[in-house]
């Protein structure tokens, strides 16, 4: 493992997710891999629709639960030991807290693009929904979310055991990103001071 400000393990959190994606509890990663794969056969393979799953482990829920308080009365053992069922205001009010710096990071960004007319920030935009876009188009909602979930299970303990190689191609393709990205801002620019002197 890295040490020092590079730590990926201290990036990731450092307790039992980060200790999850970088697979140094292999028992508990390869469940959430086999578990993330029978979850997305069962929905997007089997044919089954989240609505009809989650309606039947309920009513059997409900169902296990109703007979075992009844037979627990008739045979005079305990009542089945259910957790309290209500969501306090400190966890309401974390996620809110959360909610609501991603909702101003949001809004900053359109504020950038519209007040300030930051061509870089709008292109950077358009960029990211465009891909969005065309990677939605190839995949559906439950298939994206399946290697979304694979891909951070798996990403990084590759990127903890290469790093340094990683790092490097990375910062040579944000480099060339970036150069283009400016290349398009001036050319925009330059192309709107010429229809403004005509």
């Amino acid at each position: 493992m890295a040490t020092g400000p590079r730590s990926l393990h201290a990036l990731l959190g450092g307790g039992a997710v980060a200790d999850l994606l970088l697979w140094r509890r292999r028992n508990a990663s390869a469940a959430a891999v086999v578990g993330a794969t029978a979850v997305w056969f069962v929905f997007e393979r089997a044919g089954y629709s989240f609505p009809s799953v989650l309606s039947n482990a309920l009513l059997l829920l409900v169902a296990i639960l109703f007979f075992w308080a009844k037979s627990a009365s008739l045979l005079n053992r305990p009542l089945p030991p259910l957790p309290n069922l209500e969501v306090s205001d400190a966890i309401v009010e974390k996620a809110a807290d959360h909610a609501l710096v991603w909702i101003n990071r949001l809004l900053a960004v359109g504020h950038d693009i519209a007040i300030k007319r930051d061509r870089k920030v709008f292109i950077k935009v358009i960029l990211i929904l465009w891909v969005v876009s065309f990677v939605g188009m190839l995949f559906n909602f439950l298939t994206l979310i399946y290697i979304g979930v694979t891909l951070s299970l798996l990403v990084p303990p590759l990127y903890e055991k290469y790093q340094d190689q990683v790092d490097e191609k990375l910062g040579v393709a944000h480099s060339v990103l970036s150069r283009h990205i400016d290349t398009i801002v001036t050319r925009a620019g330059q192309s709107a001071k010429q229809k403004k002197t005509e």
